[in-house]
Formats: C-alpha cells, structure tokens, sequence
C-alpha cells in the first residue's frame, strides 16, 4: 500500500473498529501522536496502548457520535496530510459541534511514526461548558 492508502485506511473504513484496526496494523511501536493545544486531549502520547488510553477511550466515552470527516489528503513521499471537519456532541451538556481540522501523518517504511493534530479547538470547547 502507499502512504495515502495507508492513512485513509485509519479514515474510510466501514466501521470505526475497522479504522481502529488499521491504525494498529500500521502504526510504528514508538509513534508520537500529538493532540493540539488547547483540545481537551492535548499532548503527546507515545504508543498505541498511550494513546488508546488518552485519546480515542476519552473521546469515545465523552462524546457521542464523535468522528473526523475527511474532504481531502494531500500526499508527498513520507508525509501525508488530511484535512475536513471534527463533528460530534458532548455527552455532559448534549450541545453538538463542527471544527475545521487538519492531520499531519509522518510515515517510514510503511509504518506511522507520527501523527500531528492542527483544529479550531474553540468550538469544541465551547459545547463542554
């Protein structure tokens, strides 16, 4: 596969799990993955069991219908960048939000070795208060 196939792959799967699945079958062991100032995850986490655990378990349980649509990916050798819109609602005030965002993917011999978050934290900010 190429870098971009791989990284829509972690995107346009059937099902979440299935996206889930192919970030762990192509992420490095030591990936760096970094959520953006001022978003309720920020930081960066290293390894999947890290970032399972401050990321995708915090948005799963915190959000309902939470998800990243991509519009468009641009591609050069080893980086790949995708670009859309976060959606979801926050579970403890039930206010629903849209953000613009953008993720820069750093792959090495197929493998991800780092993610990059870039968003508009704040409308999600906004909907937890």
């Amino acid at each position: 596969m190429t870098n971009l196939e791989i990284v829509k792959s972690t995107y346009e799967g059937k099902t979440s799990e299935e996206n889930g699945e192919n970030l762990a079958k192509y992420v490095a062991e030591d990936i760096s993955w970094t959520e953006a100032e001022g978003f309720p995850c920020a930081g960066t986490y290293i390894g999947l069991k890290n970032i399972t655990k401050n990321v995708f378990a915090r948005l799963g349980s915190e959000w309902i219908d939470y998800k990243f649509t991509p519009e468009d990916y641009v591609a050069n050798e080893d980086k790949v960048v995708a670009y859309g819109t976060y959606s979801g609602t926050y579970k403890k005030t039930n206010k629903p939000f849209k953000a613009r965002v953008a993720h820069i993917w750093k792959l090495k011999e197929s493998k991800i070795i780092s993610f990059e978050q870039f968003v508009d934290s704040k409308p999600v900010n906004d909907v937890m208060k």
